[in-house]
């Protein structure tokens, strides 16, 4: 009974230091997941300007919805239903791929968008999942006397963020278009998520905007694990 016992424990310690990374990173997505985050990277020195017409305040307000319908409850109609402002159109490149240039996005776009909002919700199930193993873990290591074990898996999950994020830094400053691409084929269907640099969606988040993102992710993460990886949690109190 006792084995047993130890042994449910050290699985769910196991559980904890693989969960710690998902809350970490997922926890900063989630973060960068509002408005302000795309008016950060806009004010950022030497941030693209848009060739095709677009003005920092058309910018604002455009990325603002995009975010707006990944994170709300709407369907596509939400951005299918999007145009342009009277007397503007999409860039003739994308619009040969219109019935209606005036509209904001191309069925290309949307169906992207689409499955964007479909990964982000699963991993926002994902985030919440882990969240709920290290709580149930820490209630249960408080009330059931092996405090000093979940602490020492925070400290694992701490290290084991510290690595995984060192690689994808390491990719994204040496490597960061090979990168990017193998996150989309992971993710999303082949085929689904190449634009032109007319269609609006690279129009409001080119590549600059991701690579810096992903830093951005990294960064914030890292620290967050080094926290616990330097064992920044207080021991419980006797």
């Amino acid at each position: 009974m006792f084995k047993a016992k130890v042994s449910l424990q050290s699985l769910f310690a196991g559980l904890v230091v693989l969960a710690v990374p998902v809350v970490l990173v997922m926890g900063v997505i989630r973060l960068l997941l509002n408005p302000w985050y795309p008016e950060f990277e806009y004010r950022t020195p030497g941030f693209p300007d848009d060739p095709y017409g677009f003005t920092l305040e058309d910018r604002l307000v455009y990325s603002k919805i995009a975010i707006e319908y990944v994170v709300n409850q709407a369907d596509i109609s939400f951005l299918g239903e999007q145009r342009f402002p009277a007397g503007v159109t999409a860039p003739p490149l994308s619009c040969q791929f219109m019935d209606d240039c005036n509209l904001m996005y191309n069925e290309r776009e949307l169906e992207h968008m689409l499955d964007v909002k479909i990964v982000v919700r699963a991993a926002l199930r994902v985030w919440v999942a882990a969240l709920a193993v290290v709580f149930v873990g820490a209630v249960w290591a408080w009330r059931g006397g092996w405090w000093k074990e979940f602490r020492q898996a925070l400290h694992r999950g701490g290290w084991l963020t510290i690595l995984l994020i060192g690689i994808v830094i390491g990719l994204t400053l040496l490597a960061f278009g090979f990168f990017f691409v193998f996150f989309h084929q992971v993710f999303f269907e082949s085929g689904t998520w190449s634009f032109y640099y007319t269609d609006t969606l690279i129009r409001l988040f080119p590549e600059r905007l991701w690579r810096d993102t992903f830093l951005m992710v990294g960064v914030l993460s890292g620290i967050g694990g080094l926290l616990l990886g330097l064992r920044v949690f207080p021991p419980r109190r006797k």
